[in-house]
């Protein structure tokens, strides 16, 4: 019998693509949860029928509600809390920290999770692992890079693992010196060489903050000492990640870049079912590159190696405080230069502390931001 699953978050690139895997498995969808953007929530509830929608802000879960008279519509982090609780599986695909809510609720219920926010254990990572651990809750990644780290390490003893070692493919500015990354644009920052993202991504992608960010969670998610995560350039990025053992084997995933690989593995998992894409061409891919991320260049990257080093209330700190970077990136008030520049000023000012309730956890974040705004 097929699990029953429930999207956080369905709206979003991670939730439309997990409703495709269920579409071509037939898992039963008996519930989602959207922000706000009630137009492709309401498709996809005619679709797939849930039993449950959840719809953050009030009024947009009115009018939902109006259109959809046959299926209840819950409002607001409660909303979300009851989707968290009414599946076999959550896929947590909702992105910053108002995933952190439900994802406490999924975990306190015993729920197979499926992890698509990035924040939840950069930001809360020991609060998360330790209540994970605590209720016997399985969190499976659905980062792909992760995901592949996740199938490499299947079977494997935590002792026999030398390095974990994450690709990343350089962003748009990887050949670039110090000097070229002064005058760097908004339209040049957002011209990722292999996909299209959202202008957050993205933009950390170009700093490879997002590679910075991913080994964080790594921390968490496999347990590992932060000085056996690295990461390393691989431009073609055919290989999604991989794990070197104490004797000398590396094992790799090789496989296409596409999201609905992992996003099946965490919905199949531990089984593995017939996938969407065609075979592997190796004739097609047959070149494969890799360069150390040089960080003068990434200074992001630096920030972050340092971070999850650290520990305490470092990554929290610098999640909150790039967001805010990039965001005043965005809208052009500050330079691409200046994203790693203030981020360094306002980390080394930071006064690390142990975050060990959420309430520690929301005011670091939220000092975070405050400072980032201004400096």
């Amino acid at each position: 019998m097929q699990k029953t699953i429930a999207v956080l978050g369905s709206t979003g690139f991670i939730g439309s693509a997990t409703l495709q895997i269920a579409r071509h498995l037939r898992f039963p969808v008996v519930a989602l949860a959207a922000k706000s953007n009630i137009d492709v929530l309401e498709a996809q509830a005619r679709e797939f029928h849930p039993q449950l929608i959840a719809v953050y802000e009030p009024k947009s879960a009115q009018e939902l509600q109006r259109r959809l008279p046959h299926i209840p519509v819950l409002a607001g982090l409660e909303g979300l809390k009851e989707v968290a609780r009414s599946a076999q599986f959550i896929m947590l695909a909702m992105s910053g920290n108002l995933g952190i809510f439900p994802a406490i609720t999924a975990i306190e219920a015993g729920k197979q999770i499926g992890l698509a926010n990035k924040e939840l254990l950069i930001t809360a990572g020991e609060l998360i692992a330790n209540l994970a651990q605590q209720k016997g809750v399985e969190i499976l990644p659905v980062d792909s890079e992760h995901s592949a780290l996740f199938q490499c390490l299947r079977g494997a003893k935590k002792e026999e693992v030398r390095r974990l070692i994450l690709t990343a493919s350089g962003g748009p500015f990887f050949h670039k010196s110090p000097k070229d990354l002064q005058t760097v644009t908004l339209e040049e920052a957002m011209a990722h060489p292999n996909f299209r993202m959202g202008p957050k991504v993205t933009i950390d992608c170009s700093t490879l903050m997002n590679k910075g960010l991913e080994m964080i969670e790594a921390k968490w998610l496999y347990g590992i000492d932060p000085s056996r995560v690295e990461a390393v350039i691989h431009p073609e990025q055919r290989i999604q990640s991989c794990v070197e053992f104490i004797d000398g084997v590396v094992m790799a995933q090789i496989a296409e870049p596409n999201m609905l690989i992992p996003i099946q593995y965490a919905l199949t998992y531990p089984e593995r079912k017939q996938g969407m894409l065609p075979p592997y061409d190796f004739t097609k891919n047959h070149t494969l590159h890799f360069y150390p991320p040089d960080p003068d260049t990434f200074r992001c990257f630096k920030l972050a190696t340092f971070a999850m080093r650290a520990g305490q209330s470092y990554p929290c700190f610098l999640n909150a405080a790039n967001e805010v970077l990039v965001e005043r990136f965005l809208k052009k008030k500050i330079a691409w230069i200046e994203i790693g520049e203030k981020l360094e000023k306002l980390i080394s000012s930071h006064d690390p502390q142990n975050l060990l309730t959420l309430e520690a956890i929301l005011e670091v974040d939220a000092k975070a931001r405050e400072l980032a705004s201004g400096v």
